[in-house]
């Protein structure tokens, strides 16, 4: 019984690891089951305290990586406060307009997210009094930022779930 549990485990985890890339707590959701299958069969030991404290320092340095993505992009191309506060709302913005725009999973959540990055920080930059030619490198910078800050998330999520999966079946 305790291999059928541990393999619900896992395949419940994959779910939740597919939520994000569309920006959803799939890191989180992730930790959450975890923790309470952990604590729901504590007498088997399966997760030591450990390991729920490395799966839950990675999901907070995959939430900072993925914030600060966007940000760090702009500022790097010479944005200033109001292109990295556009890229943080474009970002968000983005990834809900893209998954409905273009509906391929992960690609159009993706590229609406880096896009939406993009435009808000030249547009945020521009009110702001700066010419539009010289926003482009910053939006450019933005949406970068945020692709290479959500592949970081993504790739932290599965070795969270690659931890945990290991740890579910190794005695």
């Amino acid at each position: 019984m305790f291999y059928l549990w541990s393999t619900i485990l896992i395949i419940i985890n994959a779910f939740w690891l597919t939520l994000v890339p569309f920006a959803l707590p799939g890191n989180w959701l992730i930790i959450i089951t975890t923790a309470l299958f952990a604590w729901w069969h504590a007498d088997e030991n399966m997760f030591s305290v450990y390991t729920l404290i490395i799966i839950t320092i990675l999901a907070i340095l995959g939430e900072l990586v993925e914030f600060l993505g966007g940000v760090t992009g702009a500022k790097k191309a010479g944005a200033g406060f109001r292109g990295s506060l556009g890229a943080i709302i474009g970002a968000v913005t983005g990834a809900i307009i893209g998954t409905f725009l273009i509906p391929i999973p992960l690609l159009g959540t993706l590229l609406g997210s880096c896009a939406g990055a993009a435009i808000l920080a030249c547009l945020f930059e521009v009110t702001g009094g700066r010419k539009l030619e010289d926003t482009v490198q910053l939006g450019f910078g933005a949406g970068l930022g945020v692709f290479l800050g959500t592949s970081a998330k993504i790739f932290i999520g599965i070795l969270i779930w690659h931890i945990v999966a290991i740890a579910a079946f190794w005695p």
